[in-house]
């Protein structure tokens, strides 16, 4: 082959492994279909196209969610659209062509693009965003990597995902930091309480403060913007969890004014199952150690954190199309859309007796996720009940002073699945 040719099939090989080409597989499959529908709802804001059922038909139509149950336990890990699906498929056949090559010489080589478009998506510096697998891993990157010392102390609360406890008591117990944790009675509408209850907590040694962006648990949004800047006010570091927010709410993450971020991609952006991003103020990346060995450990090179050795480049890959779909659709509308689900069952079950929310219906407040309890039944037995008589997957959630059924629709899912989930909720309340 000459160097010319060669030249030539790398580009046009490096084309087929692009999402972000005019031969992408979302252009290929969506890109009419989807650009008709937007039209359609196009003198709509976007509270208004959340509730044009037409218009999410179309969406619906590009997953393929099974038909045997009705799955609203996206809040663990949503299902990628079939664009998606088929991206890692092909990406995974061009590796298994020849993994050393393709891998390395051409896979490889979409990770900058690929990074350019997150931190896009982010409003964020591409030289700030790191790709990894999971929220688990970017954030204990963070959380092991801060230079403390014995005596530093963190301020988190009990709602937090339990990773992220975990990691913190392992650093309290390994090297004697203080790790503190408040705790809330959630639903709150007070965003001014929440950050009050950061404030009071703090001491003179506190050197960091933990907080989550939603809830898992219910769905709570936490007022990360106004911690953050309460925070700084007494030279505080802020960590924000953003598992279930990026992909989901519409807002770029140096708005947040945090100092450092992470989130899973498999999340609301319905990426390939184990992607994750990591954030950190640029000027932070320097004194954060890497989890996994790197080169230059104090290096100011966001790709310091990249160096996990072999992964799977074509789950990674598969991103771009995830990107694409979540774009093709809108963010504004999108957050609108599933905030409008979410409301659209609780309101209607609140009425039921012996039902309780533990999830405001304030969209300010909240968006995917709520909680639902039946007086007088164990979280565990309700969802039981939901799949057993009914196929409705949800997950009973039993997490310090949090017991409720977790109930969190996606974009693709259907009006008439959520009547059947009301439905439910009544029938399994009257016989509770």
């Amino acid at each position: 082959m000459t160097p010319t040719s060669r030249r030539a099939f790398l580009r046009s090989t490096a084309a087929l492994a692009s999402a972000f080409s005019a031969r992408s597989l979302f252009a290929e499959m969506h890109g009419a279909s989807f650009a008709a529908a937007s039209r359609a709802v196009a003198g709509l804001n976007p509270a208004e196209a959340a509730q044009n059922e037409d218009y999410w038909s179309v969406i619906q139509r590009a997953y393929s969610v099974s038909p045997l149950i009705i799955n609203l336990n996206n809040g663990g890990v949503s299902p990628s659209p079939i664009v998606v699906q088929q991206a890692v498929a092909r990406y995974n056949d061009l590796t298994n062509e020849g993994p050393s090559y393709f891998m390395w010489g051409i896979l490889d080589q979409g990770r900058e693009p690929l990074r350019q478009k997150l931190a896009e998506l982010a409003g964020a510096k591409p030289d700030e965003i790191a790709i990894d697998r999971n929220s688990t891993e970017a954030l204990n990157t963070i959380i092991f990597g801060m230079p403390l010392k014995a005596g530093d102390e963190v301020i988190g609360c009990k709602q937090d995902y339990p990773h992220m406890i975990e990691a913190w008591k392992q650093r309290a117990l390994r090297e004697g930091l203080i790790y503190k944790q408040i705790s809330f009675d959630f639903p709150i509408d007070d965003d001014d309480a929440i950050v009050r209850a950061y404030e009071q907590a703090i001491t003179p040694k506190t050197r960091v403060i933990h907080v989550t962006h939603m809830i898992n648990w219910v769905g709570q949004l936490m007022p990360v913007r106004k911690i953050s800047d309460m925070a700084h006010a007494h030279n505080i570091e802020v960590i924000a969890d953003g598992a279930h927010s990026f992909g989901l709410i519409d807002f770029k993450i140096p708005d947040l004014h945090c100092d450092y971020f992470g989130t899973s991609l498999h999340k609301f952006l319905s990426a390939p199952i184990g992607t994750g991003m990591m954030w950190i103020r640029q000027d932070h990346i320097e004194k954060i150690w890497p989890l996994v060995c790197a080169e230059n450990p104090h290096s100011p090179d966001i790709r310091k954190f990249e160096d996990i050795g072999t992964r799977s480049f074509p789950i990674e890959q598969g991103i771009g199309e995830a990107i694409n779909f979540h774009m093709g659709i809108g963010p504004a509308r999108k957050q609108q859309r599933i905030g409008y689900l979410k409301n659209y069952w609780s309101t209607r079950v609140q009425s039921i007796p012996k039902v309780r929310l533990h999830t405001s219906l304030d969209l300010n407040h909240s968006c995917a996720i709520g909680g639902v309890s039946i007086d007088g039944m164990s979280a565990g037995d309700f969802s039981t009940a939901l799949f057993d008589r009914y196929k409705i997957h949800t997950v009973g959630i039993n997490w310090e002073n949090i017991h409720c059924v977790r109930i969190t629709p996606h974009v693709y899912t259907r009006i008439d699945d959520l009547d059947k989930l009301v439905g439910a909720i009544g029938d399994i309340a009257a016989k509770a």
